[in-house]
């Protein structure tokens, strides 16, 4: 069983600008999607560059800024889990409660936006409380096993294929209320089906294990205090650093572009997640060692710092915006704009989401969703009273 080394953890600023980042990636793509409502095949405002931009962010966005947010997800499962073991305190019980409560944020995500990703770290995050008591070497082959696809493994071995089927007759009901009807229209289909669809989306992609992986590869990172400028730290980063970008070049070189994406053919399935693995790891990698390296670097990507600490606010708000200017129920901007006028519309929602937060931020250590959730987490415990300190003005 893992056992604590009784390590002080401190707020770690580049895991802060690294789920800033995350967040932006998610709300840009989000927006380039026009939240998963899609594009029609004739639009108002369409430019000849429609499609490169979105083969590029496609590339550069699907899959792993979402991967960022679960590795870090791990993180901070470890570093909660470890301040409490500190104190001698089991946080099980605790972070069972804290799922709980996103899955309540996930629902009310569903309302606004349907391809919420919250309840699915909600329900999926809870298999970290046992992974939080096995010991590391046992955790990294769990995490290895997972991060190689085993699922798509066995399928190309034996043929079985997950019947995703359903997934186009559940968009096909939900698909219209959203383009066309109105609030209440839109909300409700987002909340039946919604979840659903997701779920399907997910198996088809190997998003499953990949997810689960990346919370646990984020555990194991804490354990290492790899994010962390001490001992031999930078040193394996930049080792992560080559491999990684050997990999998305060899990706690129031997998939094929299809359907704004990289593609691998038959073995796609497999090695689709596997290239959007290395991508992160590029993506990740390069920020720490720039972040430790250039003092400039720390400078100017600090300012997205304050909004990776109201991540969950962010998405959130994210998808009202998103949602109001795209679906039906809104300006219904979907039939209007291609995708590089959507992207300069994502662009525009995240400043305008800074803008907001910053005035928030300027007597909020927290966003009022992040403070609601600490609250609520700690309820009934002697940490509730701090909380409640440290969530005023």
């Amino acid at each position: 069983m893992y056992k604590t080394r009784g390590l002080q953890n401190s707020r770690i600023e580049v895991a802060d600008a690294l789920r800033g980042l995350a967040v932006i990636g998610i709300i840009l793509y989000h927006a380039v999607e026009h939240f998963n409502l899609g594009t029609p095949d004739t639009v108002t405002c369409g430019l000849a560059c429609d499609d490169t931009v979105f083969n590029v962010l496609t590339v550069l966005l699907s899959g792993k800024m979402y991967g960022i947010f679960a590795l870090l997800f791990g993180l901070s499962f470890f570093i909660m889990r470890d301040n409490q073991e500190q104190k001698g305190k089991d946080f099980s019980l605790r972070f069972l409660w804290r799922m709980v409560l996103l899955l309540g944020f996930g629902i009310l995500n569903l309302v606004f936006y349907n391809g919420d990703i919250l309840t699915f770290y909600a329900l999926l995050g809870v298999l970290m409380i046992p992974a939080g008591y096995l010991r590391t070497p046992v955790l990294w082959a769990i995490t290895i096993v997972l991060l190689l696809q085993p699922i798509e493994i066995y399928s190309l071995l034996t043929g079985w294929e997950p019947d995703v089927s359903a997934l186009g007759k559940y968009w096909s009901e939900m698909g219209p209320s959203l383009a066309e009807g109105n609030f209440l229209q839109a909300a409700g289909a987002s909340l039946r089906y919604g979840f659903i669809c997701s779920w399907l989306w997910f198996i088809a992609h190997g998003r499953i294990t990949q997810t689960v992986a990346l919370f646990f590869l984020g555990i194991l990172l804490g354990r290492r205090r790899l994010f962390y400028n001490e001992g031999n730290n930078l040193k394996i980063w930049r080792i992560v650093f080559i491999i990684s970008t050997i990999a998305v070049v060899a990706g690129i070189l031997f998939g094929a572009a299809g359907e704004g994406n990289v593609h691998f053919g038959k073995w796609d399935a497999l090695l689709h997640p596997i290239f959007n693995l290395a991508i992160l790891l590029f993506i990740v990698s390069g920020v720490v060692l720039l972040w430790y390296g250039f003092a400039g670097f720390r400078r100017s990507f600090s300012h997205i710092c304050f909004f990776g600490r109201m991540s969950l606010t962010n998405y959130l708000f994210s998808s009202l915006l998103g949602s109001l200017v795209f679906y039906g129920w809104g300006f219904g901007l979907y039939k209007v704009l291609g995708t590089t006028w959507s992207f300069l519309v994502g662009i525009g929602i995240v400043v305008l989401q800074i803008l907001i937060l910053r005035l928030w931020a300027r007597k909020h250590p927290r966003g009022p969703l992040e403070t609601l959730w600490r609250n609520l987490t700690w309820i009934g415990s002697a940490e509730s009273a701090t909380a409640q300190r440290q969530s005023r003005p």
